[in-house]
């Protein structure tokens, strides 16, 4: 291997949007996610079910049964 050229690895902490620290070895300093494996829906069994802007009511006035 060469010397010199990899970037140095360390520990460091990763921030999410809902408040969970996570310690982790990175590359990069200081992560800040939106969603991690706390509160994602998978992982936590709770899904979210999010319509922006009423899709769900659209395609159901245009191709729901009548």
């Amino acid at each position: 291997m060469k010397q010199g050229i990899h970037p140095n690895y360390s520990v460091t902490t990763v921030k999410c949007a809902c408040g969970n620290v996570i310690e982790t070895g990175s590359t990069q300093q200081n992560l800040k996610v939106e969603i991690c494996s706390a509160c994602h829906p998978f992982f936590t069994g709770k899904q979210k079910l999010v319509d922006a802007g009423g899709r769900v009511d659209r395609f159901n006035k245009r191709f729901g049964k009548k």
